[in-house]
């Protein structure tokens, strides 16, 4: 096909040649995104699809007169920093329509096209996650701990422009090999899951073995956990004050998801402001979930044994005790001390 409607080569042009770049959502607060009127695209949406996820629960409050730019069919769309270079500059494009106003976080950007009829936004999906794309882009990130895209660079970044025919025929063919991948995706996620819940089982079987004593008797004392430690209450945060560096922190909704027995690092920070007015953790503490949507949820703990304090949920306890915190979190998931929990849940 390229023989034939390219007989002289695929034509490449840069992107400033093709189009131009703007941000992100500016003059927002925090407030804006608690109680949001319209849907926006938020930064991890960009990172992880190389089409954009357009089932989107994020809001975001926008005024009748303010200047934000909408998001708009064939835009590609680009993350602005990351910690590492090669992290930089990942792309996604909107490949739908939506019937409905749509935004960009503001810690991206996006590039729109001059000629839209020049290009398939599914081959722009591909074309700027692909290899030699990657290079130019990866190229266009400076910094230390920290690595930002810069949008100079990224204005001669060198894109191929083929004719439609040719794009669409691409699309297919990479198509199908997306759609057998996640076939065989499933296939061995099925398995590992059959694996994973058999471990799963033989782990808990062993665990309540290992950590039951009635059978013991002599030698061993039981002791409430008020004579043993304290328990104290978490203080009130939410998701959106949740940032990638700052004061640790540990959002209970985290501790089903990201953590398991122990942690010496967390996954989420807050603004250190914030976080001196809000209560932590000590080293060896045990962090303990005090309220659920179920019976269930509560009581599932995690020993923290980072070397600093950590900050807390308030739907969390702070068990602060002078025992092994290992031996403390394994034997809080046995069923012997949740069905003691069970008993004073309301």
């Amino acid at each position: 096909m390229i023989a034939e409607l390219c007989p002289k080569g695929v034509k490449f042009k840069t992107l400033s040649e093709l189009g131009y770049f703007y941000g992100g959502l500016t003059g927002k607060s925090k407030n804006d995104f608690s109680d949001g009127n319209v849907k926006y695209i938020t930064y991890m949406n960009v990172f992880s699809n190389i089409a954009v996820n357009t089932n989107i629960t994020d809001f975001v409050k926008i005024g009748d007169s303010e200047n934000q730019k909408q998001v708009e069919v064939g835009d590609v769309l680009f993350t602005g920093s990351s910690e590492t270079a090669e992290e930089c500059g990942m792309s996604s494009v909107l490949t739908k329509q939506i019937d409905e106003p749509l935004f960009l976080n503001s810690f991206c950007f996006g590039f729109r096209l001059y000629d839209k009829t020049l290009f398939l936004p599914d081959f722009l999906k591909y074309l700027f996650r692909g290899e030699d794309l990657r290079k130019q882009v990866v190229k266009t990130a400076s910094g230390v701990t920290r690595f930002n895209v810069s949008k100079k660079r990224m204005e001669k970044v060198l894109i191929p422009v083929p004719p439609i025919p040719i794009q669409q025929e691409i699309v297919n063919i990479l198509d199908k090999f997306t759609e057998l991948e996640a076939e065989l995706e499933a296939e061995l996620e099925a398995e590992l899951e059959a694996e994973l819940e058999a471990r799963r089982k033989q782990y808990e079987y062993y665990r309540s073995k290992l950590l039951t004593f009635n059978e013991i008797g002599v030698g061993i004392r039981w002791l409430t956990m008020s004579e043993i430690g304290e328990l104290i209450r978490g203080k009130r945060f939410v998701k959106n004050d949740i940032l990638s560096e700052g004061t640790p922190c540990i959002h209970y909704g985290e501790m089903y998801t990201h953590y398991k027995i122990w942690a010496d690092e967390t996954k989420s920070y807050l603004e250190p402001s914030l976080a001196k007015q809000l209560r932590v953790a000590h080293t060896n503490d045990v962090i303990i979930v005090a309220a659920g949507e179920t019976v269930e949820d509560i009581g599932n703990a995690v020993a923290w044994l980072g070397e600093s304090d950590v900050v807390f949920h308030d739907a969390c306890f702070a068990f602060s005790h002078n025992e092994n915190p290992k031996y403390i979190s394994y034997f809080m998931q046995t069923d012997l001390f949740r069905s003691q929990i069970k008993r004073y849940v309301t």
